[in-house]
């Protein structure tokens, strides 16, 4: 049967039956989804991610392999940003197909080479068990190695937020962050926020709220370009 198939491709080293297997138990992931759950060893123990990320925002992102260089940079500067992602309740953890161990070596050359110790957990998953769980192996780039994919998932595990990267463009964590914090305004007042926002900038009025409700919501007034495109100053400042 199918089960038996996807256990038999092991052994008999058929890799277009492995390819079929790998797509059969990956999930295609939707903007408020629910995040699969899993537990997995990481750089810093076994974790359940739900239970691990309980009440916080996540982002679970993905490298292809270790001792890649661009991910190097990558960790390295989310390092930095520890303080930024904790002011904004998130929790970080990454992921490759590569061993504990792997990372945990891997680890020490970024700290050289990025003047920044890895400070959140690196999941090992060298059985592939999250990257199908998660998506993150498309045989049309790679069918042995992760894509660079990130997900943002709020503290009710929905999946707000997902990017897919090329292999030779580094991600940009400001901006990451400059989404988190849209969307964590966005869910607590009845706005939008327009092209090339940022925190402090005038954000948008969403149009199933009334000019009569608006009064209410926002007392000191608002521009109205169109009738549709009411821009006000950021609320809760």
């Amino acid at each position: 049967m199918r089960g038996q198939g996807c256990t038999g491709h092991r052994a008999s080293g058929d890799s277009a039956l492995a390819n079929a297997c790998m797509k059969e138990a990956s999930v295609t992931i939707r903007l408020g989804d629910i995040a699969p759950n899993f537990t997995a060893p990481t750089t810093e123990g076994n974790i359940d991610f739900h239970e691990w990320k309980k009440g916080k925002w996540a982002v679970l992102f993905s490298h292809p392999k270790d001792f890649t260089p661009v991910c190097t940079t990558e960790l390295g500067y989310t390092a930095k940003l520890a303080s930024e992602f904790e002011k904004r309740n998130v929790k970080v953890a990454g992921l490759s197909v590569d061993s504990v161990d792997d990372h945990k070596k891997w680890a020490k050359d970024i700290e050289e080479t990025q003047g920044s110790r890895v400070n959140f957990p690196m999941i090992g998953d060298p059985d592939k068990k999250v990257a199908n769980l998660y998506d993150m192996i498309h045989p049309n780039a790679n069918d042995t190695l992760t894509v660079r994919s990130l997900f943002v998932i709020d503290p009710n595990n929905k999946v707000r937020l997902i990017i897919t990267y090329p292999a030779s463009t580094g991600r940009n964590f400001d901006e990451i962050l400059r989404v988190i914090d849209s969307l964590q305004l966005t869910d607590g007042y009845k706005v939008a926020t327009p092209v090339n926002w940022k925190h402090g900038d005038d954000v948008i009025i969403v149009p199933s709220v009334s000019n009569e409700d608006a009064k209410k919501l926002f007392p000191n007034g608002w521009e109205e370009k169109k009738p549709y495109l009411r821009l006000v100053k950021q609320p809760g400042r």
